[in-house]
């Protein structure tokens, strides 16, 4: 299972929300780019980059503070947070992302999404934020009546690399990490699932290894900002 640390950019700075709440949000480090370079030499594989002005507001507003994390490390990127159309997707695959996270237009137009997927080959993967079983979008802001797995189920076949499934209700509260939800759409569904959301600790981590559901990996934010898992815990528990 592969662990991705997380930055989230809210106004050029890597920050933490509670809830997806904007007004809530913490600032941890006001230079991403050394951020993302800390988690590299730290050990990690991946990283999780998303662009919270950018999903509120429909398009990239934070390229500056993106482009200079890309410039700064070596390890593979996955990006999220306003991308709304191919433009868009490709501009962020040409400046160096190797995948791009497509939220609100997946709910919105799946069309798009399978076009995407077609059009570039293990690069698309799709990010489904949950609030009590429901798809949220535009930034979490809005909720919708579609169900969580019924959108999944939409890009069977599609080419989608991963679905990253967030629990709003848990993201930055440190409650633990929705393991039940999960588990059960990575049950649902081939398509490979990220967890995301909620992670308090290493446990957390491994409960997701031992689901024996498949989920192919799991985004830790909050807790690795404050020390309550550190980076070798967190990669030895994925194992």
């Amino acid at each position: 299972m592969i662990v991705f640390p997380a930055i989230d950019l809210k106004d050029g700075n890597c920050v933490r929300l509670r809830q997806g709440d904007m007004e809530r949000a913490t600032v941890f480090n006001d230079d991403p780019a050394s951020q993302a370079l800390s988690f590299e030499l730290s050990g990690f594989e991946w990283l999780h980059l998303v662009d919270l002005n950018g999903a509120f507001e429909g398009h990239s507003v934070n390229a500056p503070a993106i482009h200079q994390i890309l410039s700064s490390i070596k390890i593979p990127v996955q990006l999220g947070g306003g991308l709304r159309d191919l433009a868009g997707i490709e501009s962020w695959l040409e400046a160096g992302v190797t995948r791009v996270i497509l939220g609100t237009v997946a709910a919105r137009n799946p069309e798009l999404v399978i076009k995407a997927a077609r059009a570039y080959p293990n690069k698309i993967a799709v990010g489904i934020d949950a609030r009590d079983g429901k798809v949220a979008v535009e930034g979490w802001v809005e909720a919708s009546t579609l169900d969580v797995t019924e959108l999944a189920k939409c890009f069977e076949g599609a080419g989608i690399t991963a679905i990253v499934f967030t629990d709003i209700q848990r993201d930055g509260m440190l409650q633990g990490v929705n393991v039940d939800a999960t588990a059960a759409l990575a049950r649902a569904v081939t398509i490979p699932i990220i967890a995301s959301g909620g992670v308090n600790n290493a446990g957390d981590v491994r409960k997701l290894r031992s689901a024996n559901a498949g989920i192919a990996g799991v985004v830790i934010g909050r807790a690795l900002y404050d020390g309550r898992i550190d980076p070798q815990e967190a990669l030895d528990a994925a194992l």
